[in-house]
């Protein structure tokens, strides 16, 4: 019976650990990155971040290169087409 005991303890001591090193780590860093979301702190940096990039992109010549035009004039013809039916 004590052997029964000691092996489902150890048994569970590995399962503790092994959750808290695959699975844990994850739920910690999808919960740091939505806590960013929750303060202001956070929020502020998330609305600085895109202004840069805002400002960056503006001072760009084009947006796409000329496969994305490609599929992107492609893609709206298509939409196109299904309206008008």
């Amino acid at each position: 019976m004590r052997s029964f005991i000691y092996k489902t303890i150890i048994l569970g001591i590995i399962v503790v650990l092994v959750f808290e090193v695959t699975i844990g780590r994850k739920f910690n860093q999808i919960n740091d990155k939505v806590e960013t979301f929750f303060t202001k702190e956070g929020r502020r940096e998330v609305v600085t971040n895109l202004k840069k990039e805002i400002k960056k992109d503006n001072e760009k010549e084009n947006y796409l290169n000329e496969d994305e035009r490609i599929l992107l004039k492609n893609f709206i013809l298509k939409i196109k087409k299904e309206l008008d039916l």
